[in-house]
């Protein structure tokens, strides 16, 4: 098998080395070619047709948003972001996934000891992602027909609970996009790097008609709530009873490689709530919430996956659908709108 070939772009010297050497630790990795900024990017992907790139996020003469927009509308190809520890950072990230950007990496701060450890992994399966270009991303993120449409939503009392990893910023924004602002209490767990959910949160936030927040601890699930897991911290939970429950974060150790963990979310949900939800599995890389998910069905959930051919990476939504835990597979341009039809409180005769 042909070895991943990469451009590695940075402004910085030191980190196009740093990013380098992680990358050629992997024998499935080849590092092609580098370049400092925008314009030397574009005559190398010219050049080396590489199969994945990593990309600053600021950088001089032309940003990385600005690259990776022209990027995708004229040449897709699969982009890891690379963002500095700033609040500024993270925003620019966040809309680099939106721009089609497939997964992202924080820069190492000051003492850490660990250097682009998943850098690698990240590299690899953002090879093997499904790129859709800009109308067909717009198409997704459009409201789906709604087969309700004309007759208020009430929410019946279900909890959503909803996992995601690489491809889910955008299909969390897709998915979401159709929610009231009366929507069940949802609770989220996508696999990202703390510095990046507050400010994925504060977009989804900007986006959607509910109030979307990162979770904190006893945070009480309230309609017209979602909850997303605060990123590498801790795992988010659901405890309590029906009618009472609430956001437990526990610091326990990564379950499947990721803290947060999907399948411990989908867990709590089986454990705490029983028949009275529904549990997606999104796009992503990799196992994480297909036991969960079995968990949840096996406890009378309604149980939904990401379809093939929708997914950036169809990684987690597969495992799950081979396990037995997914009850039904839906495109993610008719997921929001089936995920509503699932908690609707049912019109009295």
């Amino acid at each position: 098998m042909k070895p991943v070939r990469v451009l590695v772009v940075d402004d910085s010297l030191t980190m196009r080395s740093l990013i380098a050497s992680a990358l050629s630790h992997d024998p499935a990795i080849e590092v092609v070619g580098q370049a400092a900024d925008a314009i030397e990017a574009r005559s190398a992907i010219k050049a080396l047709n590489p199969d994945v790139i990593t990309l600053d996020v600021e950088m001089p003469k032309m940003d990385g948003l600005a690259l990776l927009e022209k990027l995708m509308r004229l040449r897709p190809t699969p982009v890891i972001m690379v963002s500095n520890r700033t609040s500024q950072g993270a925003a620019a990230t966040i809309k680099a996934f939106e721009l089609g950007a497939v997964d992202c990496v924080a820069k190492p701060g000051p003492g850490h000891a660990h250097t682009f450890d998943d850098l690698a992994a990240k590299v690899r399966a953002a090879a093997f992602a499904k790129l859709q270009g800009l109308a067909l991303r717009n198409a997704a993120a459009s409201p789906a027909t709604d087969p309700h449409a004309g007759r208020p939503y009430e929410p019946d009392g279900r909890v959503v609970a909803i996992g995601s990893s690489t491809g889910g910023v955008e299909a969390l924004l897709s998915v979401l996009s159709h929610f009231p602002a009366n929507c069940p209490p949802t609770v989220i767990t996508q696999h990202m790097p703390a510095m990046f959910t507050k400010s994925f949160a504060e977009r989804l936030h900007r986006h959607c008609a509910p109030q979307v927040v990162e979770a904190s601890e006893n945070a009480p699930l309230q309609v017209g709530r979602v909850y997303l897991a605060p990123g590498t911290v801790a795992h988010l939970e659901v405890t309590g009873r029906p009618g009472a429950l609430r956001c437990h974060l526990s610091e326990g150790d990564p379950v499947n490689g990721h803290r947060p963990s999907v399948d411990v979310l989908f867990g709590s949900v089986a454990r705490a709530v029983g028949a009275k939800a529904v549990g997606v599995i999104l796009t992503g890389m990799g196992q994480d919430g297909a036991r969960g998910l079995l968990s949840m069905r096996n406890a009378g959930a309604t149980t939904l996956g990401q379809s093939e051919a929708s997914c950036v990476i169809y990684g987690m939504p597969k495992v799950a659908f081979e396990l037995g835990a997914v009850e039904k597979q839906i495109s993610l341009s008719s997921m929001g709108a089936q995920i509503l039809a699932y908690t609707r409180a049912k019109k009295e005769a």
